[in-house]
């Protein structure tokens, strides 16, 4: 395990390094991805660190296509962009978690769960980035009505077709990877509870997760400092609910629904 552990800082800074160099990352997270990395390879192995590594390219790769005209809602919400330690953190805390419970007692639901999270933030990244370059608005299903691109909460076509796929691909690469044996219905399971942790994600973006409010703008945002340096005034929400807590709650639920799927199968 520790020559895994060096192995996976190793492996993990160095792809944090690249992602950095190409401005996926912030500095801060480059050290997020550092710390998830080696967490997952060290206890998981190679299984666990290549479908982390799934998600992490891909999430990136998203990220930069059709960056500049992502720019603008990623100014006012918490989507796109240079990800940091705490959004680092969020999408693969979880993770890394099961991970480690991995090294000291590998169970097999361990590993479905942890495909389960990662399909669930999946979902949530591939859902943001492909709705953020939709020609049309995103629709608020609360609000019943367009609104502007990047709301929490928000939906678009292609956007939800994005998530689904994702989802699902992170299940049928968990189980052709799976250490424990797999099947098409487990890959199913893994993209259904996905899909289902990135819904969860927009219900809370739409009713409980902290907004605010630029006078100076006009405008709603997710950040406490608007881009024009105004201090921004809660607009609703829960206080200690912002954007990185809601994707971390999005990979729990992939991870739980894994654990119920796994609990139910037998």
């Amino acid at each position: 395990m520790v020559e895994r552990l060096i192995l996976g800082l190793a492996l993990s800074a160095l792809i944090g390094g690249i992602a950095f160099r190409l401005g996926a990352l912030t500095g801060s997270g480059w050290l997020g991805a550092v710390l998830v990395g080696t967490s997952i390879f060290g206890f998981g192995g190679w299984p666990w660190a290549m479908l982390l590594i799934a998600f992490f390219v891909s999430a990136s790769a998203l990220t930069r296509y059709g960056a500049g005209r992502k720019a603008e809602a990623a100014l006012d919400f918490a989507k796109g962009g240079r990800r940091d330690l705490a959004q680092a953190l969020a999408n693969g805390g979880v993770g890394a978690a099961l991970a480690i419970l991995w090294g000291f007692l590998p169970h097999p639901a361990l590993w479905w769960m942890f495909a389960g999270s990662l399909a669930a933030v999946t979902a949530d990244t591939w859902a943001t980035e492909v709705g953020l370059l939709s020609g049309r608005p995103p629709w608020h299903p609360l609000k019943r009505r367009p609104v502007p691109p990047g709301t929490s909460g928000a939906l678009t076509l292609e956007g939800t077709i994005a998530a689904a796929l994702g989802a699902l691909g992170i299940g049928i690469l968990a189980v052709g990877w799976s250490p424990v044996g797999g099947s098409l219905p487990m890959a199913l399971a893994v993209g259904m509870v996905g899909f289902l942790g990135m819904l969860l994600d927009s219900f809370l973006g739409a009713t409980v997760q902290r907004i605010y409010w630029c006078a100076r703008c006009g405008k709603e945002t997710e950040r406490p400092i608007h881009r024009c340096g105004q201090t921004t005034q809660p607009l609703r929400g829960w206080r200690w609910l912002n954007n990185d807590v809601v994707n971390a709650l999005a990979a729990l639920l992939g991870a739980l629904g894994m654990l119920a799927w796994s609990w139910v199968m037998g």
